[in-house]
């Protein structure tokens, strides 16, 4: 290709992306990176995963003897990486002076060290996603087995870490971060999920957990799950109100088959067995069980 065809299409791209910014009130150039890096925040999880679990998800070459050492140097490379991307996020509301320039520093200072301070719980939470995972599922030899190879357990070690960070404000980089086990495993969880404990999702392909979804402690879900919203209200200009409790509740023990979709703001009550490629937009009973032809059987 000459590049006279290749100088042309530089030309083209440039115009195109100055037509974009003129459209959505962007009139300069960035001079530098304005937004965080999904590259870098892939890097970041690497980091944190070998330093959750240094003997397991750590390099292949690791001593026990030197565990606390590779732990402490993968979390100063990941924090500080972090920090990169935390300032890059904070720059968007300072743009729009919702946050003052002169507090970012602060901020970023402040929301790496309660993450980091956070990590001992996310690591004792997914402690209990692979008990749970294991103990569900018969075809699991070991825990190890669990958090080597199960894509639910992959992207539970993603919420966790991405929870955490959505309730810090920083929710492009927990999206990033829940983006990156979605296009891995075919789980998506949004970041502000609410999920407790011995949370275990088998197989997992295509389960879609929403935003405002509020799940209680040793709950199974199967592939294909979907808690999503039923429908998407709006403002009085016509916009969608965002923010809004529009996703299911689920509470503790409950079971959930592959294919169920359960939509709006319902409530499935504990221990309630939901079957698979069953339809529900209205609360169901503590100990119900519900299955495809639509019968329920009290608790």
């Amino acid at each position: 290709m000459s590049q006279g065809t290749i100088d042309d299409v530089v030309k083209a791209l440039r115009e195109t992306r100055a037509r974009w910014r003129d459209e959505h009130g962007r009139s300069r150039e960035p001079s530098e990176r304005e937004f965080p890096s999904r590259d870098a925040l892939a890097g970041i999880v690497t980091l944190l995963k070998g330093a959750l679990f240094p003997m397991r998800l750590g390099p292949p070459d690791l001593r026990s003897q030197d565990e606390d050492a590779f732990v402490a140097s993968s979390l100063r490379a990941a924090l500080e990486t972090l920090a990169e991307q935390a300032r890059l996020e904070l720059h968007q509301p300072a743009q729009r002076g919702a946050l003052a320039t002169d507090d970012i520093d602060a901020r970023v200072s402040a929301v790496v060290t309660a993450f980091a301070q956070s990590l001992p719980a996310t690591r004792a939470l997914l402690d209990t996603d692979v008990t749970a995972a294991y103990q569900g599922d018969p075809a699991a030899h070991s825990v190890d087995e669990v958090l080597l190879c199960y894509p639910g357990v992959l992207a539970m070690i993603h919420h966790r870490l991405a929870h955490t960070l959505h309730h810090l404000n920083l929710p492009l980089l927990a999206r990033i971060v829940t983006e990156l086990a979605h296009a891995e495993t075919g789980i998506d969880i949004h970041p502000g999920a609410s999920i407790g404990p011995a949370f275990f999702i088998d197989h997992g392909t295509g389960v879609v957990i929403g935003e405002t979804a509020i799940i209680g402690r040793g709950v199974r879900l199967y592939q294909a799950v979907t808690l999503g919203a039923k429908r998407f209200p709006m403002a009085a200009d016509g916009a969608l109100r965002k923010g809004l409790p529009r996703h299911p509740i689920v509470e503790d023990d409950v079971v959930i088959y592959a294919g169920a979709t359960i939509l709006g703001r319902v409530t499935i009550g504990r221990g309630a067995v939901i079957g698979g490629n069953v339809w529900i937009t209205s609360d169901v009973a503590a100990g119900a069980s519900i299955t495809q032809a639509g019968s329920v059987t009290g608790p």
